[in-house]
């Protein structure tokens, strides 16, 4: 049986990324300079895909999109895309390609388990899909770089910190003080998120992504499954719940 190769890009707030799989297993993960008609007709020449996926949440280069379906069957992840979830929320036209990536993910890979998948990004998204494979909602609330420059924005002296893993619990100076400040008040956010989602529903699974969450895991008291890469295994979920 031939390999088939699938290129699933996430457009996000902050990088352009593309995974490339040869049937389910994800081989490589790029980052991709821009989204301009350069950089998409190189990568469709160096990966020739069968097909491809686009989830963005950017205002990206509507050409990209013409190229890639020249290229193999095409698919753009919105809320007319089948999902492997069925949405019961007030607006689901309203829920980011991201989140519904992520949720396709946990239906597809934790069947029958009430999942919440918490991803750290520009913001923190906490989205739960239960054993049903019903997306109920989740929250959103601010991320470490939004965390970090407000406190540098809306003060008169607090300077822009940059993320560091090397701090201890009391800071010993500005930095580290924001440093402890931001991170292990993140991480107290979503132990308390976790701890009240799982004294509400049994035959509970929770799942950290975004590329943080390694390290996040080590600041939990919660000790969960971090797979910074779930966004692209949910787009290749839903290239084959479509039949792309």
């Amino acid at each position: 049986m031939t390999p088939t190769t699938t290129l699933c890009l996430d457009f996000g707030n902050t990088r352009l990324k593309c995974a490339v799989f040869r049937n389910r297993e994800m081989q490589e993960l790029i980052v991709l300079p821009d989204d301009s008609d350069a950089t998409i007709r190189d990568l469709v020449s160096s990966y020739r895909p069968d097909r491809t996926i686009l989830s963005s949440v950017i205002n990206h280069n509507p050409v990209l999109e013409t190229i890639l379906s020249a290229a193999g069957r095409f698919h753009k992840l919105s809320n007319e895309s089948k999902l492997p979830f069925t949405t019961p929320v007030g607006k689901p036209q309203s829920i980011g390609a991201d989140r519904l990536a992520l949720v396709s993910a946990a239906a597809d890979l934790y069947p029958g388990t009430n999942n919440l998948v918490i991803a750290l990004g520009s913001a923190i998204t906490y989205n739960f899909v239960n054993k049903k494979k019903e997306f109920i909602g989740g929250g959103i609330s601010p991320g470490m770089e939004m965390r970090f420059k407000s406190l540098n924005a809306f003060t008169a002296k607090l300077p822009l910190v940059e993320k560091d893993w090397n701090f201890t619990l009391m800071g010993y100076d500005t930095r580290t003080n924001i440093l402890s400040g931001v991170i292990l008040g993140m991480a107290a956010e979503i132990d308390g998120m976790i701890e009240n989602y799982r004294q509400k529903y049994h035959n509970f699974n929770a799942v950290l992504t975004g590329g943080d969450a390694p390290y996040f895991g080590y600041h939990l008291k919660n000790k969960i499954f971090a797979d910074p890469n779930l966004i692209y295994k949910g787009l290749y979920a839903i290239c084959e719940y479509n039949n792309v």
